[in-house]
């Protein structure tokens, strides 16, 4: 047996960063409507935000479907038969699906790891699979042990321009106008209880509030110093620094890293949206 790992820029790499680590990856893609760009191949994450910036609406989709059939096609040709994928989840993309397709119309086995999310969470889930299968691990043991990292997983999202959610239909002019007056601050949340959609957790009154209640959210949901956790911004880091601080307060041990919010995210969420994406890491045995 022959397996092929594959992914896509949802795990916050390019393609080239990926296949140094033995694993094949896909660019999804990023469109204003007139121009589409290859996500982290065309255009860097920051110079995707500085487009939402200056106010262009960004709209998001799958890799382009050659680019699918291209990759499966070569794969074949290159004596792969099991396809082990870990793309971004069905509950925002049409990934999934489309490299199960491919895959038939190639006669490949098609194993694939929906993770309902995406960004840290995905790339750890294809790393480890890739990692354990190496040092002699079924798949099928590989999916169990990746289940569990899923069960765990879980993203918060803090919006603070309801406007941009408004421009791209996620919010009715109404909401954001009263939302924007009362100074509400939804928590939206998307893991496996949400089946990998966005949904709303929580509305709190000002964004500290929602800061902490989004603490309190996790610690019920069983965050501890085991867990791994980032808090991802996009272009503006002081509210995610600030984030960051009041996390370490609550649960001493914690090693929050900051990072960049993959564009496919943030370019719905809009500028200065403060996310966090935690999971129980593999302990081997």
């Amino acid at each position: 047996m022959k397996v092929a790992f594959v992914t896509d820029s949802g795990c916050e790499h390019n393609q080239q960063e990926m296949k140094a680590l033995g694993i094949y990856s896909l660019p999804l893609q990023i469109s204003n409507g007139s121009e589409t760009i290859l996500e982290l191949e065309d255009a860097s994450i920051e110079e995707v935000y500085k487009r939402v910036q200056a106010g262009e609406l960004m709209k998001t989709s799958l890799p382009p479907l050659g680019l699918i059939e291209e990759l499966f096609a070569d794969l074949k040709k290159n004596e792969y038969d099991t396809v082990f994928a870990v793309p971004i989840c069905n509950g925002l993309s049409g990934t999934i699906n489309a490299m199960r397709l491919a895959a038939e119309e190639n006669g490949l086995t098609f194993i694939c790891m929906d993770t309902y999310v995406t960004a840290e969470v995905q790339f750890y889930c294809i790393t480890l699979a890739k990692k354990l299968y190496e040092e002699g691990k079924s798949l099928d043991e590989i999916q169990t042990i990746l289940h569990a990292v899923i069960d765990s997983a879980s993203t918060l999202l803090i919006p603070v321009d309801l406007n941009h959610l408004k421009r791209g239909g996620r919010l009715t002019p109404l909401a954001a106008t009263l939302a924007g007056l009362l100074k509400i601050k939804p928590i939206l949340k998307i893991d496996k209880s949400t089946e990998g959609r966005i949904d709303v957790s929580e509305k709190v009154r000002t964004l500290s509030k929602a800061m902490d209640k989004a603490i309190d959210l996790m610690i019920a949901n069983g965050l501890n110093s085991d867990y791994e956790l980032v808090v991802a911004y996009v272009l503006e880091t002081a509210d995610c620094e600030d984030m960051i601080q009041r996390i370490q307060n609550r649960v001493p041990g914690l090693k929050p890293r900051l990072i960049e919010l993959i564009s496919v995210v943030g370019c719905h969420t809009g500028i200065g949206c403060i996310a966090i994406q935690y999971f129980k890491p593999y302990k081997e045995q």
